[in-house]
């Protein structure tokens, strides 16, 4: 008893060290097992599924600029148009009539996010007028676009400097990566190239999962870095509105982008995170305002009113296409079929809201993951109901993605769910691994102790009676066999007196090491009480019984014991054997009938096997 209360004052502190060691190593495993390049690419794909989840739900909370206006090449406009001219695309001098059209209104910003890329048959005058009218204005944007084309392909051309963006870079965000550094370029009609500064870059990064949800302000071709339309579209508004002016792009430490007081948080491969406003406008009314072309067009030739006076006075006009057979469509977190145009769109948006979402840094998630990890195993540790910690599991959790939600909706902010989600479950799983095996091993531990002697190591008492009865009731039921040794130490009285218990207690345990040596695993060898043994033979007969205890007596008294003096000396053991059922019925009766064979043997000289004479 004294063991087991000691041991019980032990286990708790053996118990929160072991549950430690579980969390530190499920954790590690983790972070190994997420530093897998394939790994890590499957982690952010599905990181990047949450992001969406989050965005589409938080879409309700946000309104998109009511002055951002697309005039859209939809499917009506398309089949407009080819059914007017016959043809596709369109001259030229019809998108010059537009600007004409639209800048007798006053608009804030005019912005082509269509490319005007070689010059048309028989077409020289039309493209000649765009560029003039594009020239004119300077608030007329039109687009570019950079590829990795074969140079024998096409020949990278020099593009002109005002076209150029003096970047500055203060921070470790890799602005020349291989995402956006290109070597060619799709070049539009020389006219407009040569005439005008407002030229941006369309280009677009889509995640592996093909989904678009960055945006990349600035791209590299021959070293230089050039600016997306939408960026100087956004700038030119600023400068109309609020009177900005910005002689180069400075990114400061923080990795943001500084446009006076707004700010473009960047990624380390230097692209922007959008923060969306919903579906697109096309079959909605979430987003931005969406005006077929073909009603600008009719304004324009037929006179017709289709739309109020000075509809467009003060708004940033993107002109772009949304049929479905002119494959500008994307996939984006909040819409599976969104125009290319309002992409660009919802990046002017999040800049005249100063509204980006910043990803938090990877020591957030971490630390974050390891908190939440570590308040989880506690709960599995201290908690004896397993309803109760699997509850407070499932509701951190859902906390938890409340809480990066919220932080999303206020600050921003996108901070992570899957690494956070997992460390919570592989930690509530170990833990409940880890209490189990404890558990189990406490049971195990304070039954050996309940059951065994801590002299000997041998079964104690009551393990013999229970097993004894057991030994009968199978013998009864299968007709099987067993036998019983009672054996006792020759003269250990007197032995004690001579050496001292100590060297009794020795001589006990080896005595005990030479009986269990010397039978079956099946077999089950007791400390029966004092200097007396016992040994239960399983499915053993008489016979097979009685071998076995000649070779253990003669086992004991060839072997040298130690003392605790370390000196050798030599004990014998005297024997008395039972066997069921042909010498009692009972545990009782085989009891005394092999302690009446053990003190034949004692009469007899001692050193033997004692027997019974048969009647």
């Amino acid at each position: 008893m004294e063991k087991i209360k000691l041991y019980l004052q032990n286990k708790t502190f053996l118990k929160y060290f072991l549950y430690s060691i579980y969390i530190i190593i499920t954790i590690g495993l983790l972070f190994a097992f997420l530093g897998h390049p394939s790994i890590r690419s499957f982690f952010g794909i599905i990181e990047n599924k949450t992001f969406d989840i989050r965005q589409s739900v938080l879409a309700s909370y946000k309104k998109s600029d009511k002055d951002i206006v697309i005039l859209s090449v939809d499917d009506e406009s398309y089949e407009y148009f080819l059914d007017k001219y016959g043809e596709w695309p369109i001259s030229r001098s019809i998108y010059a009539d537009i600007i004409t059209y639209l800048e007798k209104q006053n608009p804030a910003v005019v912005a082509f996010d269509l490319m005007f890329v070689k010059s048309l048959k028989s077409s020289d005058d039309a493209d000649n007028k765009l560029a003039k009218n594009i020239a004119r204005y300077d608030n007329v944007f039109t687009s570019i676009n950079f590829d990795n084309q074969s140079f024998a392909l096409r020949k990278p051309v020099d593009l002109p400097a005002a076209l150029k963006a003096n970047v500055v870079n203060e921070s470790d965000i890799n602005l020349k990566n291989s995402y956006f550094t290109f070597s060619n370029c799709r070049a539009i009609i020389n006219q407009i190239l040569t005439t005008t500064p407002n030229i941006g870059h369309i280009n677009l990064l889509r995640d592996e999962d093909g989904i678009a949800r960055f945006l990349p302000p600035f791209v590299v071709y021959k070293d230089s870095f050039y600016p997306h339309l939408a960026l100087k579209v956004a700038l030119k508004y600023l400068e109309k509105t609020e009177n900005l002016k910005l002689n180069e792009f400075k990114i400061n430490k923080d990795g943001e982008m500084l446009l006076g007081k707004r700010k473009i948080p960047l990624t380390y491969d230097a692209t922007a995170v959008l923060n969306w406003y919903g579906p697109s406008g096309i079959n909605s009314h979430n987003t931005f305002e969406y005006i077929p072309l073909w009603k600008i067009e009719k304004s324009i030739y037929d006179g017709a009113k289709l739309l109020p006076d000075n509809y467009f006075k003060d708004k940033i006009i993107y002109i772009g296409t949304s049929a479905t057979s002119l494959f500008d469509l994307k996939s984006v977190p909040t819409d599976r079929i969104f125009p290319g145009v309002e992409i660009h769109t919802t990046f002017i948006n999040n800049i005249l809201d100063n509204n980006f979402i910043k990803r938090v840094p990877p020591i957030f998630d971490i630390l974050t993951s390891l908190l939440l990890s570590l308040f989880v195993g506690l709960i599995v540790i201290r908690s004896e109901s397993t309803v109760i910690s699997s509850l407070v599991a499932i509701l951190t959790a859902i906390i938890y993605i409340i809480f990066s939600t919220a932080l999303m909706l206020y600050f921003n902010l996108w901070t992570g769910i899957v690494l956070e989600l997992t460390s919570i479950l592989l930690v509530f799983i170990a833990c409940y691994l880890a209490k189990y095996i404890l558990k189990s091993r406490d049971l195990e531990y304070t039954y050996a102790l309940a059951t065994t002697d801590g002299l000997t190591e041998l079964y104690n008492h009551r393990y013999f009676q229970e097993h004894m009865q057991q030994g009968v009731e199978t013998g009864k039921r299968y007709d099987r066999p067993f036998s019983l040794i009672m054996i006792d130490i020759d003269f250990f009285k007197k032995f004690n007196d001579t050496y001292g218990h100590q060297s009794g207690d020795a001589v006990l345990r080896q005595v005990a090491q030479i009986l269990k040596k010397n039978v079956r695993s099946s077999d089950i060898v007791c400390r029966y009480g004092g200097e007396e043994m016992s040994i239960i033979l399983t499915n053993t007969d008489n016979e097979s019984a009685i071998f076995t205890a000649e070779k253990i007596c003669k086992a004991v008294s060839e072997h040298p014991l130690k003392l605790v003096n370390g000196n050798d000396v030599q004990v014998t053991i005297s024997l008395g054997v039972a066997t069921y059922p042909q010498d009692g019925q009972t545990p009782q009766e085989l009891i005394k009938y092999a302690d009446d064979c053990l003190y034949i043997a004692k009469e007899n000289g001692r050193n033997q096997v004692g027997k019974k004479p048969k009647d």
